[in-house]
């Protein structure tokens, strides 16, 4: 009997629906825009019943509870996202479904799917899109107490060209959501990201904070690789202004295990697939010990 594992890329923008063989390989996928709970979880539940897999690994925006001991494990929780404030989001999907689902953050999915394709153990992964999310894996395995890390409301120093810039993250202001996402760009241009020309000064000042994220992560974790993926990671610049504001910040504190190319560098499953591969191997896992 042939075996098939699911995997759901549940964004704040779009979820990114998915199934592959026994052997990770993708033989369908669709997907749609995040609209209210009702009707995109809906779309989900219709898709694998039409479409039976084994298991799914389901990578969500967040914040989200991961305590399996807690009441609201399964919720999307506090999310600015108007409408999915404290959705029973895995809740719905086994009650129509009843098979095994394994939870974590889209994120989380991403480093995974990388460590899978890489053979990495210690990495960070990075998203600037929409939003940023991090995630970090430590000997195969991902870090977090009692809920999951929120890396991209960590606190970060202001360029001295945006100053004025107050931020767009609604808990925050100007943490390194608030001024470094995607909608930041528009926020002070008011254009959207992929209009705005390569040689923009904004582009540096997005590049100032993302290293300032990428330095943290490494002092705080030592990981032998930090991945950057998202929309914003698009612009084909921004991986070598990122890699020249780290090296700068960096200041020769301590020795990469690699040179700054390989060290902080873009993500290697293809088309913004690594998500979708890590909730596949994530899916794997309900069966294995691994």
């Amino acid at each position: 009997m042939s075996v098939y594992y699911g995997s759901i890329e549940a964004g704040g923008t779009k979820f990114v629906l998915a199934i592959a063989d026994e052997h990770f390989n993708i033989i369908k996928k669709c997907k749609f825009s995040t609209t209210t709970p009702q009707e995109t979880i809906s779309k989900t539940i219709k898709y694998f019943k039409e479409n039976r897999v084994s298991a799914i690994g389901l990578g969500s925006f967040g914040p989200i509870d991961l305590n399996l001991s807690s009441k609201t494990y399964g919720y999307i929780t506090s999310t600015p996202k108007v409408g999915w404030k404290n959705i029973n989001l895995v809740g719905q999907l086994k009650e129509e479904l009843d098979i095994p689902i394994y939870f974590t953050t889209d994120v989380n999915a991403s480093a995974y799917g990388e460590m899978k394709n890489t053979g990495i153990k210690n990495l960070v992964y990075l998203t600037i899109g929409t939003g940023i999310g991090g995630a970090a894996i430590q000997n195969g395995y991902f870090i977090g107490g009692i809920g999951h890390s929120e890396m991209g409301h960590q606190r970060i120093n202001r360029h001295r060209d945006d100053l004025t810039f107050k931020g767009i993250c609604p808990f925050h202001g100007d943490c390194l959501e608030g001024v470094a996402a995607g909608p930041s760009l528009k926020a002070r241009t008011g254009i959207l990201g992929e209009k705005i020309p390569s040689d923009d000064s904004i582009w540096d000042i997005l590049s100032y904070y993302i290293a300032q994220a990428a330095i943290n992560a490494t002092l705080t974790l030592a990981p032998e690789c930090i991945i950057l993926g998202g929309g914003v990671m698009e612009k084909s610049n921004m991986i070598s202004l990122i890699q020249k504001h780290f090296i700068s910040m960096l200041n020769n504190y301590i020795d990469l295990p690699c040179s700054v190319e390989k060290y902080i560098r873009l993500p290697t499953v293809k088309e913004n697939g690594s998500a979708t591969l890590g909730n596949f191997y994530l899916a794997y896992s309900l069966f294995t010990k691994e």
